[in-house]
């Protein structure tokens, strides 16, 4: 895409997209050791947080190195500590509890905090501002920027003020350049850009397919004798099939608030599969109902989450650039965690940084040479046939060699295993499948997709360009339709994605709500012709979490 000559454009050392754990951890690291770097970043939410959901069950092995003295700073919200934990294996109606000394140990949780990883990323993004970073909320970078050689040279914000037919409205005004001597893509989750570079780049080419979940979470407000604060609780099997990858997450936080949630994989294969009302189904489950008797949900939200880890990672360089985070693959599958790896990679990307602009490296690619020396890679190679047991073996067995590979071997086993299959390719026909018959919501325990949207906040520009593209826009009707009964009807967790019928004509048509979309990313993962594109909305458009 050409740039448009009427752009303003601004200068720096180092634009960071995104404002996750790994891009401030980046910002916060390269101005601890170089005070003069001049640090940009860009946040498509309207807030620092507001696009941020996570558990979250968090590990300080990070901060620690980052923030040494992070339990004295003012306004850190790290408050509740982990005191005590459960793993159910859940029937219909009943359970049984696996000891704790029977967890392999990367699943403990002792000395981590329960915790608003949307809260954490609004404290660090003012620890950033502290030291001098500059950080533009509501600001979507949308299109990479590129040198006559290739090289990434930075990112444009995109143009706001744009109708649906890209005509200039009243409001318009046009995006920004920002140049940078390093532009670092840390956008979270199958982030926009970061998708691009790794076509352009063919950086996965030594890599497997990467794998994603679905995790979708609900905040509760329960009765004190129904809160156990300090407790985490896991789960795997009811509602899910045994062939299906998922479980649970119920964390008691402080103020009597319960963070419930459900995730699962998206290599599932059943078109009818709901993630949405799969989640709703399992707050049913008689273990789970009776912590949220009496309770009040007050917050809803969904994001995918990357699982492919260590052979799934693509290469993390290329000229003018680095991908860190979970916009490249950093979560731990097993520990359920990301955000400790994701700041661990945003450390190693400032030390890489502050080398290249200092001149004492001629590249960026010492930054895998400083990954694959460091405790993160250590803790992805332990990690990296964990998921491959759950895809092969089902849940049941997945779950016991993955114990053996983890409290056994210590995730040593001599072997890789690898990831067959990208999550687009696992569905079967319509005609194949069971389909899946889900209760109508009680409005009180389980709830509809049009008032969870609600709670999310978000919130997009009327009349702006969609920002949900169909690369074909016949496909869903005379194809997906047809194949899969139109599948993203059921995995979009909060129903932007609709088959209604002509009134005249009686013929199917597909409708996008782009306006409810809560940028989870489903779609863009799960469409099986992979004819969705996602692409970034007007800055400051989409959720507003405020405590996730």
């Amino acid at each position: 895409m050409e740039t448009d000559t009427h752009r303003e454009a601004m200068e720096y050392d180092v634009v960071i997209v995104g404002a996750g754990p790994s891009g401030l951890a980046t910002a916060i690291k390269l101005k601890q050791i170089n005070a003069d770097a001049n640090v940009c970043i860009v946040e498509k939410a309207s807030e620092v947080g507001a696009h941020i959901l996570s558990g979250n069950v968090f590990e300080t092995k990070a901060l620690d190195e980052l923030l040494p003295d992070w339990q004295s700073m003012e306004g850190c919200p790290l408050k509740t500590k982990v005191s005590k934990e459960k793993f159910l294996v859940l029937s219909e109606k009943s359970y049984f509890s696996v000891p704790s000394f029977l967890l392999p140990p990367v699943q403990h949780n002792k000395g981590n905090y329960i915790t608003s990883l949307a809260n954490l990323c609004r404290w660090l993004g003012q620890v950033a501002e502290g030291m001098g970073v500059e950080i533009y909320p509501g600001f979507a970078a949308s299109e990479i920027l590129y040198d006559e050689q290739g090289k990434v040279r930075g990112v444009a914000t995109n143009d706001m003020g744009l109708d649906i037919n890209n005509e200039k409205k009243d409001s318009y005004e046009p995006g920004i350049e920002l140049h940078a001597k390093v532009t670092v893509f840390a956008e979270g989750c199958r982030g926009h850009l970061g998708k691009q570079l790794i076509n352009k780049f063919n950086l996965s080419e030594n890599s497997d397919p990467q794998q994603y979940g679905i995790g979708l979470k609900e905040i509760w407000e329960v009765p004190e004798e129904n809160h156990d604060e300090g407790m985490v609780l896991h789960s795997v099997g009811w509602p899910l099939e045994n062939d299906t990858y998922g479980g649970s997450f119920v964390y008691h936080a402080e103020n009597k608030q319960i963070y419930l949630g459900y995730v699962i994989g998206l290599d599932y294969s059943n078109p009818y599969l709901s993630p949405f009302e799969e989640f709703q189904r399992f707050k049913t489950h008689p273990a789970i109902k009776k912590m949220l008797s009496g309770g009040k949900r007050i917050s809803y939200g969904a994001r995918a989450l990357i699982e492919g880890g260590l052979q799934s990672l693509p290469k993390m360089y290329m000229p003018g650039a680095l991908l860190i985070g979970c916009d490249a693959g950093t979560l731990n599958m097993p520990k359920i965690k990301g955000s400790h790896t994701a700041m661990k990679s945003g450390i190693l990307a400032a030390e890489t940084i502050n080398e290249f602009i200092s001149e004492r490296v001629s590249n960026l690619s010492v930054y895998e040479e400083k990954f694959n020396s460091s405790w993160l890679y250590k803790e992805l190679h332990a990690a990296r046939n964990v998921k491959p047991f759950f895809t092969r073996f089902g849940t049941m067995l997945g779950v016991m060699l993955a114990g053996i590979d983890q409290w056994l071997f210590w995730g040593k086993m001599p072997f890789t295993l690898s990831h067959k299959h990208a999550d687009h390719e696992t569905l079967i026909k319509a005609k194949d499948a069971k389909k899946i018959e889900y209760p109508k919501p009680d409005g009180v325990l389980t709830f509809d997709r049009s008032s969870s949207v609600y709670l999310t906040g978000t919130y997009h520009t009327e009349n702006q360009p969609v920002h949900l593209q169909l690369k074909d826009s016949e496909l869903p009707i005379n194809y997906t339709l047809n194949e899969y009964d139109e599948p993203s009807q059921r995995y979009c967790p909060v129903g932007v994605y609709e088959v209604h019928q002509d009134n005249e004509s009686e013929t199917p048509i597909f409708v996008i709500n782009s306006q409810n979309c809560i940028h989870c990313k489903t779609c863009d993962i799960k469409e099986p012709s992979q004819n969705i594109n996602w692409v970034t909305p007007e800055g400051g458009g989409g959720p507003k979490y405020a405590n996730m």
